[in-house]
């Protein structure tokens, strides 16, 4: 018995272990089959993002957890190339918006697959004990703190440098940093819930099937916090994202600060803050200023500059092309064109020096350099009151006349002391009106005479139509419209060819210029004159209508043009005795007049048989034959009922070698016939050019193209006025003003210029200026100073016009005549000859009130001329200096003295 009952209990004994062991393999095959299904989720989950998203994920988790162990690295490679290899998607560089999830579905999605790698990650080597556990959880907090810690560190930073960045961007940043410490949470407590499970594992058999149950419980919970864990992994993902393109950003808006540094010289008027605002809000102004202020010698910076931008968004993809451009060109605010070559100047003639009279008309005059801040200015004491001219209206040097035989008196006669005072604007006074509205009218009181309405009212020069003043178009000589009467002067003569063969005409007696008004739609440039006579204000009416014009008069000195540049002169009963002493008028017209251009000459002797007009006629066919024009035509228009002789100027000399008398005689050879600054008029003629590579030997070539292309005669063995063979430098000046306007003037000085018309550029030099403006609705005055280079041969041959003149004198216009001016390094030249109050004085008096002044110059020139404006209740809408070059915009308001100039 005691045998049998030890027996019993042996075999007892094997039947428990062999009962737990069954156990035991079930429950390992449980667990396995629960593993292998889980991996199995995650690698059929359908794909809800890229490829490119969960490597982002990936490198994330490693910058985030640098002390993993590297069977972490490898496992989340592993799940890298698993995914490319089901899915075949990577979509390789694209933008990060074309990654992102639809909704929220795939997040939650992609995030089961994810928490189960990393479940299997965190346990590589299967259970373990619950003090290994205890040191990964406190590991693992530790690196989630610094991390913390690192990101608001980064958000500090960025609140405090980076106040242009999306608020959004904000919010987002945030959002993530939230996430992050809701999901450290959630990995403890599964940490906690792991070595809890551990332990379990380790009781009785009998808590072992209860645990085999609550596992799968427990699991399942965990499945429900591993999806609430996605939103950490995702989030630390979006975060790393997210500070590459702050970085980024940062980068982009510390070079923006770089260059609104670059601007702090920049200084702008009290009135104008907003207009501060708006320039450097804007990143393609702040590109257009340094774009125009680069110093040539700076390529190596340019090309750096050039390659950082590359990494900007679109907005500014033009600047960068503009950027590299102008690195090209070597161009900026005072290097944009070189400073001129002190070595050309030599080979440059100037008026100073081809006109002899004027080395004993002026004195030279050192005077200038006296401090001028903080002038009063007062109103002229004159009888001209608002239409005030010093030159013409200088009652103290008339009386001094001896003669007005050559109408001496209404030649100019400038001031000895050039005047400061400013002149008052005429009761009533408002902004023009814009063209082309004001071709046809203007306001009353802007130019309040009505005798020439009353006297020509008839043949439809102007009318007074309540509160306007109206131009029906007509002349004397067109009473029935001006542009019928230019349809027939081109039928008269198909080679006229407006707009093409024919570019540029001077109108002599112009009136209100209603002919050269109308020529515009031929794409023609009329140069008006008359004098300032009896006809009150006729040409301040022209230039109060938007049509160019000058107060001259032909009387006893060269006209202010060079010579052999207008392609026709007309004169419609322009009352200039052409005939008189030897054809001394018509000589300086033979002058001025292209070979091979033409003389229209609409006047009563024409096609009147009265005594005096057949007498004068027969005068002037004697005249123009000895002259050796060509009578082309006579022509009759039925409807004005007039008439209109046609000549042209000889191409050769032939017929100047094959006269039989010498009258009027031919010039002397040492006459130069391109003198022309206060030069006494002379009866003689100058030989036409014979050398085919001498200008005026041929004819410009046909309009638009000579716009742009050198001048045929332009000697590439001259050197230009920059320093370069001169048909380079005119193609370099006609460059670089195209991209100075285009770029900066067109936007970036505030000027509206559908208000502006008539343009003065107070320095040209080889029009480029003028010429970069030819496509909006404008005209521009060159002037080309007498002291300068001579290049004003070369404006007239490219299709533009201009004048000569000396700025420490008045201009032959009246006050309020112009809209714009443009001076590029005047004053500081005029500084060694004359003072600047006196020119900003004269500069006060041509500009509208609303009008603009744009000044390139030196910087310390651009601060003087800044507080003479400041002086004159003028707008300074922007001055900037760089290198000692500036450039300053200002604004003319309405503002006048009270208090007039005392009586000398």
């Amino acid at each position: 018995m005691g045998f049998g009952g030890k027996s019993r209990s042996n075999k007892r004994s094997s039947s428990s272990v062999s009962y737990t062991s069954t156990i035991t393999t079930v429950v390992f095959v449980t667990l396995c089959v629960f593993g292998v299904w889980m991996l199995t989720s995650n690698s059929v989950e359908p794909p809800q993002t890229t490829t490119r998203t969960a490597t982002g994920d990936n490198n994330a988790d490693n910058n985030a957890f640098s002390g993993n162990e590297e069977q972490h690295t490898r496992h989340s490679n592993n799940d890298d190339k698993d995914n490319k290899a089901v899915f075949e998607d990577n979509p390789g560089q694209l933008p990060d918006d074309a990654v992102k999830p639809d909704d929220d579905k795939g997040s939650e999605s992609e995030s089961k697959g994810k928490d189960v790698a990393a479940a299997v990650e965190e346990n590589p080597g299967g259970l373990q004990g619950k003090e290994s556990s205890e040191e990964q959880m406190k590991q693992k907090l530790s690196e989630t703190q610094i991390s913390e810690e690192s990101v608001m560190t980064q958000n500090q930073h960025q609140q405090t440098s980076m106040k242009e960045f999306d608020v959004d961007k904000h919010t987002k940043i945030e959002e993530t940093s939230s996430n992050q410490d809701s999901s450290e949470e959630d990995q403890s407590q599964n940490a906690e819930q792991q070595n809890q499970d551990s332990e379990d594992q380790q009781l009785s058999e009998d808590s072992k099937q209860k645990e085999d149950v609550g596992s799968q419980e427990e699991t399942s919970e965990e499945n429900k916090k591993e999806d609430d864990d996605q939103g950490k992994a995702k989030n630390e993902s979006t975060e790393s994202e997210d500070h590459e393109q702050i970085k980024g950003n940062k980068q982009q808006s510390q070079e923006k600060e770089m260059q609104m540094q670059e601007i702090a010289n920049t200084t702008f008027g009290d009135e104008t803050k907003d207009k501060q605002k708006e320039i450097l809000k804007e990143p393609h102004q702040t590109d257009a200023f340094q774009t125009l202020l680069k110093p040539s010698t700076d390529t190596a910076t340019t090309d750096q500059k050039n390659t950082q931008s590359e990494t900007q968004n679109q907005e500014i993809t033009q600047q960068q092309v503009i950027s590299s451009d102008s690195s090209n060109l070597g161009e900026s605010l005072g290097n944009s064109i070189p400073k001129e070559s002190s070595e050309s100047k030599k080979s440059w003639k100037t008026q100073k020096t081809q006109s002899e009279s004027e080395k004993e008309r002026r004195k030279d005059d050192s005077k200038g350099k006296e401090s001028i801040y903080g002038y009063t200015w007062q109103l002229c004491n004159v009888t001209a009151g608002p239409d005030y001219i010093p030159c013409l209206d200088n009652e103290k040097a008339l009386r001094q006349l001896h003669s007005t035989k050559h109408f001496e008196h209404r030649e100019r006669h400038c001031p000895e002391d050039p005047p400061t005072c400013l002149v008052p604007l005429p009761e009533g006074y408002k902004r023009p009106i814009l063209w082309p509205q004001s071709r046809d009218k203007i306001w009353y009181h802007n130019v309040p005479h009505t005798k020439l309405a009353q006297v020509k009212g008839h043949q439809n020069w102007v009318k007074v139509s309540g509160e306007f003043l109206t131009f029906p178009g007509g002349g004397t000589q067109f009473i029935h419209g001006a542009l019928h009467y230019i349809d027939f002067l081109q039928q008269s003569v198909p080679d006229i060819k407006w707009g093409k063969h024919t570019r540029v005409i001077l109108d002599v007696g112009c009136g209100v210029a209603s002919f050269g008004g109308f020529l515009f739609e031929r794409d023609v440039l009329t140069m008006s004159f008359a004098p300032k006579d009896e006809h009150e204000a006729q040409v301040h009416f022209a230039l109060e209508r938007g049509i160019p014009a000058i107060s001259a008069v032909m009387g006893s000195q060269r006209l202010p043009f060079p010579s052999r540049v207008f392609d026709i002169v007309h004169c419609a009963r322009c009352r200039v005795p052409w005939h008189a002493e030897g054809g001394l008028l018509l000589l300086e017209l033979n002058r001025v007049l292209r070979p091979g251009g033409f003389f229209v000459w609409s006047a009563t002797p024409v096609y009147q048989k009265l005594p005096e007009d057949v007498e004068i006629w027969k005068a002037m066919s004697s005249l123009t034959a000895s002259m050796c024009w060509e009578l082309v035509t006579i022509k009759r228009d039925t409807l004005n009922s007039v008439g209109a002789a046609i000549y042209r100027k000889p191409t050769s000399n032939e017929c100047y070698d094959n006269r039989q008398g010498n009258s009027p005689p031919m010039c002397k050879s040492n006459d130069d016939p391109n003198a022309a600054w206060h030069v006494p008029l002379q009866a003689c003629m100058h030989h036409v050019p014979v050398n085919q590579a001498e200008r005026g030997a041929r004819w410009p070539a046909a309009w638009p193209a000579r716009l742009q292309d050198p001048p045929y005669w332009l000697n590439r063995s001259q050197m230009g006025i920059y320093g370069k063979p001169a048909p380079q430098d005119f193609a370099r000046d006609y460059e670089h003003w195209t991209r100075v306007v285009g770029k900066l003037y067109m936007s970036g000085l505030g000027i509206s210029w559908s208000n502006v018309r008539n343009v003065m550029d107070m320095r040209a030099v080889y029009g480029g200026f003028a010429a970069a403006l030819r496509d909006i609705k404008v005209w521009v005055l060159n002037v080309v100073n007498f002291d300068s280079p001579d290049t004003l041969p070369i404006i007239y041959e490219r299709g533009l016009f201009g004048i000569y003149h000396d700025w420490c004198e008045s201009f032959s216009t009246y006050p309020r005549s112009y809209d714009l001016l443009h001076a590029d390094h005047l004053f500081s030249k005029l500084k060694a000859r004359c003072k600047l109050e006196p020119v900003m004085a004269e500069v006060d008096r041509i500009v509208r009130p609303g009008g603009k002044l744009i000044v390139r110059d030196e910087s310390n020139v651009i601060g003087e001329v800044e507080n003479l404006l400041k002086s004159l209740h003028w707008e300074v809408h922007l001055t900037f200096s760089k290198d000692d070059e500036g450039i300053l915009s200002a604004q003319k308001g309405d503002w006048r003295p009270t208090a007039y100039q005392a009586v000398s």
